[in-house]
């Protein structure tokens, strides 16, 4: 038997979920990973590498329940908001038995993560603003023990209208958890939904330091739910999750002064977008420029695939969205600095000479 052989078979089938850096790419304006376009400084304070972390460091835990306004026993920190993803799947579903629920376009780990512990999953398109069908989510419901919505919703960038979040919990009391993915919350912090955890105990909240935090490569994420979450994902999340110099970095971006620091970087990317957006407006070859609440765009481009390229050789770096269904002729682009910016309308004004 091969080592091929050996694997289970729906790894063997799986298509793994393409990041950015899988992808690839020569460029020099990385704009396909919705980061933050330029390093933030950090000191390593805890230099002391001959013990095991905590499992869950105090000072971050403590550090988060206070910016997020919840109590530290609803807090769980993990290796980026996937692997929090990945916890929900392993503690609420049997394989072969239960479902996972998502609705297309969104996020591409949902389904990977399903797929890898071999879990159905299943999707419901979003309407043609990308708003949830609640009527087709109940049609679905059946077996069904997690719904991930992702809001801002990536990679189309709009909030998912809380009317339809609030209807989504009552319908699923009793019967699956409902996820809200909140990698872009610090973008419109006015639409998070940690202020109704009090009142659905099955809604459960994913964060990252990842994006307005500027912290991608430090791989940090936050799960917040009710305690009786909570103490199922402790079961079976890993010894330990956090490395020392990650934990004592995302203290140091979680305190007072880090917090502050991440406000005045969203004001910057919200600024960028505005001038971004307008700029894109006048271009021929732009089709449509949709609404964000980001850090990033998504744009619908004439020939777009060509246009992905052009940009793609010039060292522009975007991402492609065309697969991603209701999403044909669509690129999504990052907010990077204002050089970045000019690069990009300069790359996109000479598609039409």
């Amino acid at each position: 038997m091969s080592i091929e052989e050996l694997a289970r078979k729906n790894v063997r089938e799986l298509t793994p979920y393409q990041s950015a850096r899988r992808l690839g790419g020569k460029g020099d304006v990385w704009l396909n990973a919705n980061e933050f376009p330029t390093a933030v400084p950090f000191d390593l304070t805890q230099n002391a590498l001959n013990r095991y972390p905590e499992c869950q460091p105090k000072a971050v835990i403590d550090n988060y329940a206070q910016y997020a306004g919840v109590k530290p026993e609803q807090v769980l920190v993990s290796r980026g908001a996937d692997e929090g993803i990945e916890l929900l799947i392993r503690a609420f579903c049997e394989p072969g038995q239960d479902a996972v629920l998502f609705c297309p376009p969104t996020y591409g780990m949902y389904s990977v993560s399903a797929e890898t512990f071999g879990v159905e999953y299943r999707t419901v398109l979003a309407r043609e603003n990308w708003q949830l069908d609640l009527q087709g989510i109940a049609d679905k419901l059946d077996g069904v023990k997690l719904l991930y919505v992702c809001s801002p919703n990536n990679p189309t960038g709009q909030i998912i209208n809380p009317q339809d979040l609030r209807t989504l919990l009552e319908m699923t009391r009793g019967k699956a958890l409902v996820i809200a993915d909140e990698a872009y919350i610090e973008f419109c912090p006015q639409a998070t939904l940690a202020g109704w955890l009090s009142e659905y105990p099955h809604l459960v909240i994913l964060r990252t330091l990842s994006k307005a935090f500027a912290l991608a490569g430090l791989r940090c994420g936050f799960t917040l739910a009710n305690e009786e979450v909570i103490a199922l994902l402790m079961k079976v999340i890993a010894p330990y999750p956090l490395s020392t110099p990650v934990a004592d970095i995302a203290a140091q971006a979680l305190s007072p002064q880090g917090v502050a620091a991440m406000r005045e970087r969203v004001a910057q990317i919200v600024a960028e977008r505005a001038y971004l957006v307008n700029a894109l407006r006048d271009i021929a070859c732009v089709e449509q420029v949709f609404d964000s609440e980001t850090n990033y765009i998504l744009v619908r481009m004439t020939a777009s695939n060509a246009v992905f390229k052009s940009l793609w050789d010039q060292g522009i770096i975007l991402r492609d969205q065309n697969k991603q269904p209701s999403l044909s002729g669509c690129l999504r682009i990052t907010i990077g600095t204002r050089e970045e910016s000019q690069r990009v309308i300069d790359a996109l004004r000479a598609e039409q000479v």
